[in-house]
């Protein structure tokens, strides 16, 4: 069991990440005027002290915290670590993301360095953007001060304001216009705030203050206890949830082939330099998050340096999962970084994939992780060979024949992160074979769920170049978008009658757990296609889609046919409102309608 606490933005980020694993877990928030939504989260209220937090955690055999509340909820950080130093749970701080401090911001330890240091610049009037709990720490300068504080517009805030003696007319509310606006209004002569992160609207508080010239006052954030283990996104929470509680997720994550070239990347450069060997290496996928990976093997030469990762893809059924990505730098007269061809990494030899023709299949996404990694070590010229042994054998496993790459596997990944049997992953699949279709000046899309009903289509367009077919799976609605965004005039779309079916009845994308076939509707696309009410009553006792073709009697069967394919024209047409497409119903023999 696992309990989350915080109403924070981090906080619905990882009730949606614990969301995602199907079970039951717990969520606590201050009060109840934070709105979270969850599928499978208990929802409790109401600030915990170190015995109540003790005891819900006993009572309901807590294995796992996730701090996930406000970087200046302190005093929750210390219950919090108290709960978990004497119940021997581990705690995961999901902590936001901090800009670098910068010289034009005045940084302050605490309230305490803040007031003394606006004491000393005799700052007469405040914009205290830090929160209406604050208003008590900032009390001995607005007892003698013009100050404006910024709350929440709820009569709490006013209450509290109230309480602490300050004058509710003094008050400004979120949501009556940007920071800019704000503080062009108010004219302060100083700002306060608190370093609350990215997600804290740091930034644009910082923005605003710097564009008018206005000092700005920041409270540096807390230090947090010792023992919590951070973590800065949701990917990386998800890796430490089902490291700290196995078997909450049925399955695991893994790491793109593109991380893991960018963490033996990156080892290789920082042996170079140091002279030393790395047994890991902290490095950043896509989204900022910092992930941590093991080095499987690493040499130092004279001017290159070569580091190893072996792949865990997790469980998904990946071909490459348990390969060893390996990578070379070296050091180089040219500037810049050039990416070579190792054993086992394909060359591009057809346009359409982001990657000039001739170079290794080292994808855009895992270039741009390399690079910046490496650029931020060093700024001279680098050759980065890329190496899989055994890719060669592994590609003929996957796409890449068809997509032109040849002889070996490519180096992919656009998040850094492999999600067992993840629809992203398929659609973007889908995605790479389109643009290659699209490059290589294919007249024509023609899209199937797989190899049979491709084989049948195939027929109608002996002309086509075999980058042209591409398999939409179950992603019919996605696959047709993919298509319009990239500009295909004509699209033919082959369907056997069990996707037609739930096609017909709206379902865009036609995995089971999506839905089931709707016999009541399939029943009235009999009843407009002529079919006696006998035959529409039986089609309840059906229970495979294909069994309509001896069903459905002969002299209706082209009529009920037309009648589904027009459906289907009724959900699709829209998607590729740029171009023309054609569908056709394929039968188990592999005529064509």
């Amino acid at each position: 069991m696992i309990l989350i606490l915080g109403g924070t933005t981090e906080g619905r980020m990882a009730v949606k990440v614990a969301d995602e694993a199907g079970r039951r877990f717990w969520y606590s928030t201050r009060g109840d005027l934070q709105q979270v939504e969850s599928h499978n989260g208990v929802h409790v209220t109401g600030a915990m002290d170190t015995d109540a937090m003790t005891a819900f955690c006993r009572e309901h055999e807590i294995k796992l915290i996730v701090d996930a509340a406000h970087p200046f909820a302190a005093r929750l950080h210390k219950t919090v670590s108290e709960v978990s130093q004497t119940l021997a749970i581990y705690v995961v701080r999901y902590e936001r993301t901090y800009p670098n401090h910068t010289d034009d911001i005045i940084w302050c330890k605490d309230y305490d360095d803040a007031l003394s240091r606006l004491d000393k610049a005799g700052v007469e009037s405040l914009l205290a953007l830090t929160g209406v709990q604050t208003i008590s720490a900032l009390k001995p300068y607005w007892e003698k001060h013009k100050c404006t504080f910024r709350v929440l517009d709820r009569e709490e805030s006013v209450e509290l304001a109230r309480k602490a003696g300050f004058n509710p007319d003094n008050l400004v509310f979120y949501g009556n216009g940007s920071d800019l606006e704000l503080m062009r209004e108010v004219k302060p002569q100083a700002i306060i705030t608190k370093e609350s992160g990215l997600s804290g609207g740091f930034m644009d508080k910082a923005t605003a203050a710097r564009e008018l010239g206005i000092p700005l006052y920041a409270v540096c954030r807390p230090q947090f206890p010792d023992g919590f283990i951070t973590v800065t996104g949701e990917h990386g929470l998800r890796k430490e949830i089902e490291r700290l509680v196995p078997g909450f997720y049925e399955l695991r994550t893994g790491f793109t082939t593109g991380a893991c070239a960018t963490a033996a990347a990156k080892a290789a450069l920082t042996a170079l330099l140091t002279g030393e060997e790395q047994d890991s290496v902290k490095f950043s996928i896509p989204d900022g998050e910092v992930f941590t990976l093991p080095i499987e093997d690493c040499m130092v030469g004279k001017d290159w340096a070569q580091a190893s990762v072996v792949k865990d893809a997790g469980d998904d059924p990946d071909v490459t999962n348990g390969c060893t990505v390996s990578v070379k730098v070296e050091l180089s007269h040219e500037p810049g970084i050039h990416f070579l061809q190792g054993e086992g990494v394909g060359r591009v030899t057809l346009p359409g994939l982001g990657i000039p023709i001739g170079e290794p299949a080292v994808n855009p996404v895992p270039r741009k992780m390399i690079e910046q990694e490496l650029a931020a070590l060093y700024d001279g010229g680098l050759d980065v060979t890329v190496s899989v042994p055994g890719g060669k054998e592994i590609a003929l496993k996957t796409f890449n024949p068809k997509l032109g790459i040849e002889n070996g596997i490519s180096i992919i990944g656009t998040s850094g992160i492999v999600r067992p049997f993840s629809d992203e992953a398929f659609v973007e699949a889908i995605r790479r074979e389109v643009e290659v279709a699209k490059a290589v000046g294919s007249p024509r899309l023609v899209v199937n769920s797989g190899a049979r009903s491709e084989r049948f289509v195939k027929s109608l367009y002996p002309d086509l170049p075999p980058q042209a077919f591409v398999h939409y799976g179950n992603y019919i609605g996605d696959t047709i978008k993919i298509a319009q965004e990239l500009g295909f005039r004509e699209v033919t779309m082959g369907l056997m009658i069990g996707k037609a079916v739930k096609l017909a009845a709206g379902m865009l994308d036609t995995h089971s757990r999506e839905g089931v076939m709707d016999k009541e509707f399939i029943k009235q696309m009999a009843r407009e296609s002529g079919c006696p009410k006998t035959i529409c009553d039986s089609i309840y006792s059906i229970t495979l889609a294909r069994e309509l073709w001896t069903l459905i009697p002969s002299e209706q069967i082209g009529t009920f046919i037309k009648t589904i394919i027009r459906y289907c024209h009724t959900h699709c047409d829209s998607l590729l409102c740029s171009g023309t497409l054609t569908i056709i119903l394929i039968s188990e023999e592999g005529s064509l309608y």
